[in-house]
Order: structure tokens, then sequence, then C-alpha cells
């Protein structure tokens, strides 16, 4: 058994049996060993971008990781910016990089590259396979290390000999991890504090299920305290619930406002809210300095298991839920604006579907009329690096092919992964996209008011506008293999986007706003 065998056994002998890859030359035995694992999966992606978007969609729907397969050093940095999301989400994640023969890093050829630094800025864990006899321990280590809460993008470097020599035994079973509950008195001091005017809850991490939820909205009926989302988390229920939290807003004047009543915050897997970015009139740091924040669950710990300790311990086990007032909407038609699309998507949006959403400057519109729509779960970026929409759709739909997966996608996002499109085809990934085309980086247009400049010049407006030529997303869909329709009318799109749910396998719509 070659090192490369040894390594994919090992993967699936602990249960990941996926690995979204983009191989070359030093990584081709482990190419070879699929044919001899049939356990294992091996899923073709164009860029690196979209294996490692695609790794963290995977692993925030499972709580479990995929592997990828990277060549060397530049394929890594390729797809460090969704090795980002990944990190801030805390998705588990084994990331396996090609290295050169041992013998032949001694020459500095044209693609050797500091491996280990660029990986340290993603992953804690960073290991080379020294040895081919002990390859299978360093593979173990790696998943160990992955799935450790609260999760971590695991980084292991196998050199192209390793995989090629005879290797050692397969690695260790690795035992499960297990997110320990926080100390009793955690509980009771939290408990004690809910009594107090002026209290608040910001949910993160895994503590935004329906578990989590629910405890939470017994626990704000019970108490009167004010319940949060982090908007940053990687997974959260939304639609038509009993109670939603309050999604934490973007912009720090608005969150200043939302939290302007806290006297006291805990924090459930999650940390003290802060603002996107630094400001000159706006402090980074939003709630009060008088504010006292205190920890239910750390992001290790069971945010879930504390919440409904908590509950309990108000006595709010059987409290009624707090009402979450969500009108129906239905949409008329006319030309296709925002808050149409939104209203829209909330009455068609199937039950239990799973929403990527990198949106952006659309984000808060659409969001809000969500509440709508049917109970689903929505994976945010996570990071603030855009390009995650696409494969993070991805990567769920190859998580749970049994449940409906809609990315919604804004048009100059879109275009840092749109090969993530071209593996959904291949794959037959049932993935509806949703291209918010408004030809233009909008986002940066509300940042440039912010940052004071009220009328920019003709030379800053043509880097904020990705027009003149206008992406033709119905062409860049078809060229991959995804069949796709263009919708300027909220009669269009209701009808082209019922079609596409109904349907199984990829579509896509370009939304033209």
């Amino acid at each position: 058994m070659d090192g490369a065998e040894c390594l994919i056994r090992t993967l699936t002998e602990n249960g990941i049996g996926i690995c979204f890859m983009n191989p070359g030359t030093s990584e081709m035995r482990f190419v070879n060993a699929l044919d001899r694992v049939p356990a294992m999966r091996g899923v073709l992606c164009l860029f690196e971008g979209v294996c490692a978007g695609a790794a963290d969609g995977y692993g925030r729907i499972l709580g479990k990781p995929a592997a990828t397969l990277l060549h060397l050093g530049p394929g890594l940095a390729n797809g460090l910016c969704n090795f980002h999301n990944a990190r801030k989400a805390r998705t588990p994640v084994v990331s396996i990089v090609g290295e050169h023969t041992r013998r032949h890093l001694r020459y500095d050829a044209p693609l050797s590259a500091d491996i280990e630094a660029f990986a340290r800025t993603v992953s804690e864990h960073v290991r080379v396979a020294r040895e081919p006899a002990g390859l299978g321990r360093e593979v173990s280590a790696a998943i160990a290390a992955a799935i450790a809460p609260p999760g971590q993008v695991a980084t292991l470097i196998v050199p192209a000999d390793v995989s090629w020599l005879e290797a050692g035994g397969l690695g260790p079973a690795v035992e499960p991890a297990c997110r320990p509950l926080p100390a009793r008195e955690s509980i009771g001091q939290a408990a004690r504090l809910l009594g107090t005017p002026g209290t608040a809850l910001l949910l993160g991490g895994t503590a935004l299920n329906v578990r989590a939820v629910n405890a939470a909205a017994r626990i704000a009926a019970r108490t009167g305290a004010q319940v949060f989302a982090d908007r940053n988390a990687p997974r959260m229920v939304w639609g038509r619930r009993g109670f939603l939290p309050q999604l934490m807003p973007y912009f720090p004047e608005a969150a200043l406002e939302a939290l302007s009543g806290v006297r006291h915050m805990l924090l459930v897997e999650s940390q003290a809210p802060v603002s996107f970015f630094g400001y000159p009139e706006t402090p980074s740091y939003l709630l009060s300095e008088e504010c006292p924040v205190g920890v239910l669950a750390a992001r290790s710990e069971d945010g879930t298991a504390a919440l409904e300790a908590l509950a309990e311990e108000c006595g709010a086990s059987g409290g009624a839920a707090v009402a979450n007032p969500c009108p129906q909407t239905e949409p008329a038609d006319g030309p296709l604006t925002l808050e149409a699309m939104g209203n829209a998507l909330a009455a068609l949006l199937p039950e239990n579907a799973i929403v990527s959403d990198e949106t952006v400057s659309s984000q808060a519109v659409i969001v809000e009329r969500l509440r709508a729509a049917a109970p689903f779960e929505r994976l945010p970026v996570t990071g603030g690096a855009i390009g995650q929409g696409l494969p993070v759709a991805m990567g769920a739909a190859c998580a749970a092919p049994d449940r409906k997966v809609v990315a919604l996608e804004a048009d100059g996002s879109g275009m840092y992964t749109l090969q993530a499109l071209w593996t959904m085809a291949r794959e037959r990934l049932d993935v509806v996209t949703v291209i918010f085309a408004n030809r233009r980086y909008r986002i940066l247009e509300v940042e440039m008011r912010r940052a004071g400049v009220e009328t920019p010049g003709p030379a800053a407006r043509a880097m904020m506008d990705i027009g003149g030529p206008d992406l033709d997303w119905v062409r860049l869909a078809e060229g991959q293999g995804v069949p796709a329709t263009r919708a300027a009318t909220v009669r269009e799109f209701r009808a082209q986007f019922r079609a596409a749910v109904d349907a199984r396998g990829p579509a896509l719509i370009e939304a033209v706003l």
C-alpha cells in the first residue's frame, strides 16, 4: 500500500468520504488511488477557491469534515479566501496539500513556496508528512484537530515521494469530539442575571438551530431578555417560526441603536459585537464600555444544551414562544425590485431548503422578507471574503442531496468562483442559483458615501461599475452546463423560480434589477 492509498483509507475509515480537489503533478498518486478506494468520492473543481468553499458548505451542514486536495503553494494560495471564511465559521476541514519530493525541494524549482506559511494564515494545525511510515498517524492527527470543538481547517502537507513510497499502517481511529456543557455555576449565574432589566443574549456558532432558538424564545418570554443573532454565524434557522432572534445589524449606527438598551450581554458561542469596519465617526466596539459581558457558552462548548439548561433554570422550560410577525405578501407583477424578489422568494421557497446567502448589498431587504418563507436554513458569509456563495451551495448540496439548495448570489461576487457552476452540472447537484444582477459593486458605492465621498469622479465610479459590457449570466451558466434563464419582471421571476424549484438538478436565474 503506497502512501496515497494509506492517506485515503485513513480518511474513509474515519468517516470522511468526499474530497473536493484540484490536483496537479505532485498529487497524481492520490488521484490514482481513488479507483482502489471506492468509499472516497472525488469531486473535481476548476478552481481551488471552489474546493475550499465547497468543503466549508459541506462541513456546515453535516458537522463533519470533507477533505480538499490542492496543488503546492500556489494552489493553496488560490483557496485561502474561502479557507478564511471556513476558519471564521469554525468549520472542520481536512486540507491536503501536495508538495515537491523531499530531495527536489533544495533546488528552488518554479513552483516551490513556503506552504506552511500560507497554511498558517487559515489553520492552526499545520503539519508536514515527512516519512511514509508515519503518514497514517499524521492523517489521523489532522482529522482529530479538524473536529476538535469548535472546529478548524487542519492542513497536512504531503511530499510527492511520500505518496508513492510504501507506507506504514493506516492511522488510528479518531474518537468523535463532543462539545462540553458549561459549568453548572455558569448556568446559575446567567439565570440570576436574566432577572436584571436590559439583559440580552447573543447567539452564534452552532447555537442557531431549532432547539437553541426555541430555548431562547422560552427564555425571552419568561424574562423579557432580548435575543440577538450573530449575522456572521455559519448556519441559522430562518423563515416562518414562532420566534426568530434579531439579526445584528451590519452598519454600526443601526447596531448601536439596536444595542442601546442592553445593560448586560450574555454570549452563546459568540463574541462581543464589533463593527465590520472601522469608521471615523462611530466606535468599533458596539456595546457600552460600562456593559458587562458574560459567557454562557464558549465557542468550543455546547451552546444549545446551555440554552436549554438556562431555560429550565429560569423556569421557562414550557414557556410560550414570542411571536415573530411575518405577514405573507403576494408580489404583484411589474419591474423586478429587491422588495418584489424578496416577497417572491418568501412565497415560493420550499420548506427545509438550504439557502447560501451572498446577496451583499441586497441582504437587508431580502433577509427581512424571508422571515415570511417556509422554515429553512440560511448559510451566511462568515468571514467577509466574497466568492463564498456558489461553492458553499455546492458543498451543501453534496452534503444533503435530498434537500433543495438555493444560492442567492450578487453578480460581482459570483464572478469570483463561477467555476462552481461547472461542478454543479458535472455532479448533477440540486442547486437553484439566483443572480442579483444590478451591474454594480453596489456595496462599494455605499461604503464610498460612508467614507465621506458624496460625488465620486468618473475614474472612481468606473471602479464600481461592472456593466459595459454587461455580464451575461445566462451564457456564462449555459457554457458550463447549467440551464439558465433571465427575468426582468416579477411575473417572469416567479414563473422561472417556481419551475427551477420543482425540477431536479442545477438551474440559474439571472434576475435583472
